[in-house]
């Protein structure tokens, strides 16, 4: 028997159901972005691009230039500079030795500015405008086009500026250092001086947060950066100058839980029938499967392409388990699960008397229709 290949094209909207998606919540801040999926795109924004005052969000970009630039293990001895910082602080002592490892957990758990400074006067071999040009070249690498540094610290200064869009950016860049992805949402931490430390963020244990950072200044109002992780979907939101710390807890929860409620769980790839293939010589056609199910968490109301490509004939022998053709699932142009499909049975191959014995009912078929 000859073979063949049959391509068949679906848009399988049975997949993701037709529910469309909900509008986001209201959202008191002047400036929010909330961003979701594995490239981040974009679900709902206001001035994401518009320049503001970032706040302590700034310390993200100071830890990760510190962590790219000296061990945790580094004993850092406390300057004067740090100390005379003021606002949130872990209340440091000029001469004072600490390790990188707890000046970090220092300046993001409280969001201690003395702690921010400290690393900044020392990866910058005592020179705090060599560790801020630093960080603006970070941000440079990252493309925030928004975002310029003057301070590891984030108080407000004419110049320090980010954005809701660089702010998620940053944050995501961030969290692929794991010890900056551990302590960013930690409540409470000790550090060397007994200090027992408490966080900023009041998120901490109502979300499932991979990654957090507050802010709050006169310039910025109350301001945060979050990323929360279900099923395998990532939301990253942040929300910029909220009137007060209430509004902005409401504004990011809300946008957060919203931008997880886009996406749900469904059986991209099922057990079922996929096709049938002929195997000739008057035998069953063999039915084609998928070896699994796959499950895949897609958006809310996107209508998901199957496309099949199948044997329309097999060669015999065809054995149980033989790959026959394959399955792809698209959800928006991207390929979100791939398998081949195979046979889900075996069909043994035909001796000379079994096609002598077709051939002849099938002449004797064919002369009984041109005689009727």
């Amino acid at each position: 028997m000859r073979r063949g290949l049959l391509a068949l094209a679906a848009v399988a909207l049975a997949l993701c159901g037709a529910t469309a998606a909900a509008a986001p919540p209201p959202v008191v801040a002047p400036a929010y972005i909330v961003r979701g999926g594995p490239s981040g795109v974009v679900l709902a924004a206001r001035e994401p691009d518009a320049p503001r005052a970032p706040a302590s969000m700034t310390k993200l970009m100071t830890v990760l230039v510190a962590l790219e630039h000296a061990r945790l293990d580094d004993v850092v001895t406390v300057s004067s500079q740090a100390t005379r910082i003021g606002e949130s602080t872990v209340s440091l002592r000029p001469g004072e030795r600490l390790t990188v490892h707890d000046l970090v957990i220092a300046a993001l758990v409280p969001s201690a500015n003395d702690a921010a400074t400290a690393l900044a006067v020392y990866v910058g071999k005592g020179s705090i405008a060599r560790f801020v040009a630093m960080m603006n070249a970070k941000a440079r690498e990252l493309g925030l086009t928004s975002t310029h540094f003057e301070n590891p610290h984030g108080l407000d200064q004419p110049g320090h500026v980010s954005s809701a869009r660089d702010l998620t950016t940053l944050l995501t860049a961030a969290l692929r250092n794991p010890f900056i992805r551990t302590w960013s949402t930690r409540s409470t931490a000790t550090i060397a001086g007994g200090r027992t430390l408490t966080s900023t963020d009041d998120l901490i244990g109502t979300f499932p947060l991979v990654g957090a950072k507050t802010g709050h200044t006169d310039d910025a109002g109350w301001s945060q950066v979050a990323a929360v992780q279900r099923d395998g979907v990532r939301i990253t939101a942040s929300v910029l100058g909220s009137p007060s710390e209430a509004q902005r807890n409401t504004d990011l929860s809300g946008l957060l839980a919203w931008g997880l409620a886009q996406y749900h769980r469904v059986k991209a790839v099922d057990t079922r029938v996929y096709g049938l293939a002929e195997t000739g010589y008057g035998r069953a056609p063999v039915r084609l499967v998928a070896p699994r199910e796959i499950v895949r968490t897609v958006r809310v109301g996107k209508p998901l392409v199957e496309r099949v490509v199948v044997s329309s004939a097999l060669a015999l022998p065809v054995v149980r388990g033989q790959r026959v053709g394959e399955v792809r699932v698209y959800a928006g142009g991207r390929l979100i699960a791939r398998t081949p499909l195979v046979a889900a049975e075996s069909v043994s191959a035909v001796g000379i008397p079994g096609k002598l014995a077709w051939y002849a009912r099938r002449t004797v078929h064919h002369l009984f229709g041109l005689v009727s």
